[in-house]
């Protein structure tokens, strides 16, 4: 069952989103509007060191009024790469620069609404370079032992979806 976008306009745009209204045509040939959320992408990056232990963020979120674990994330800046944008915010956010990163996974963390991409790296490798330029984004910066992490998913310590996957994955390919 195939919804078919008919026509798209804009309603409101800032730095970090645009708002769109849709006309879609259902299969049935009906017709509704349906608004639209476009996003830039985000990339997201943590590293496991020496001793599986995974670099987090415990931050709270306003819009939802949650405490929770994160990955150091942020917006890919126009005609940034991905991971270069992932190893950028790792930094930024933790005072830790990372080596080189991997590809873990890429989401869509919500397309029924929006049509953002959040990209996820990971490495084994990071460099203290002194506190985070943006440490006012957390509370605190942990190395955390990866053998928590379905505990802590499981208890809502970490309520972003493609945190919570993204912990979950890194979590079962450190344990082969």
């Amino acid at each position: 069952m195939r919804w078919t976008k008919q026509s798209e306009q804009f309603v409101y745009g800032n730095r970090w989103f645009r708002v769109h209204l849709a006309d879609v045509e259902l299969p049935d040939g009906r017709h509704l509007d349906h608004f639209l959320i476009r996003q830039r992408p985000v990339a997201a990056a943590t590293v496991v060191n020496a001793a599986e232990e995974v670099l987090l963020l415990w931050r709270h979120r306003f819009i939802t009024d949650t405490w929770g674990w994160e990955l150091p994330a942020g917006v890919v800046e126009e005609g940034e790469d991905p991971e270069r944008a992932a190893a950028r915010e790792l930094e930024e956010e933790t005072g830790w620069r990372p080596g080189p990163l991997q590809h873990l996974l890429s989401t869509e963390p919500s397309n029924g609404l929006s049509d953002a991409v959040h990209h996820v790296y990971w490495g084994e490798s990071a460099e203290w370079t002194g506190e985070p330029v943006d440490g006012f984004e957390s509370s605190r910066r942990e190395w955390v032992p990866l053998k928590l992490v379905p505990d802590l998913v499981s208890q809502g310590q970490v309520p972003a979806a493609t945190m919570a996957a993204a912990l979950l994955l890194l979590h079962r390919m450190r344990e082969e």
